[in-house]
């Protein structure tokens, strides 16, 4: 499984991907897809932490 920071590096790529004037509407929604579901994954992660921070605290 990726880590956190990897999620939100490969999210920002697919952004500078999207932002790309040569880019197909297939490849957009395609690329829009991907970083909507490494968004949720990496904010997943970030409840799953603070629920493990809350149990320690």
């Amino acid at each position: 499984m990726q880590d956190f920071e990897k999620k939100l590096e490969e999210a920002k790529k697919l952004l500078e991907k999207l932002n790309d004037p040569e880019i197909t509407l297939h490849e957009a929604m395609e690329t829009y897809k991907k970083g909507i579901k490494l968004l949720e994954e990496a904010t997943k992660m970030i409840e799953e932490a603070k629920l493990q921070f809350q149990e320690i605290k």
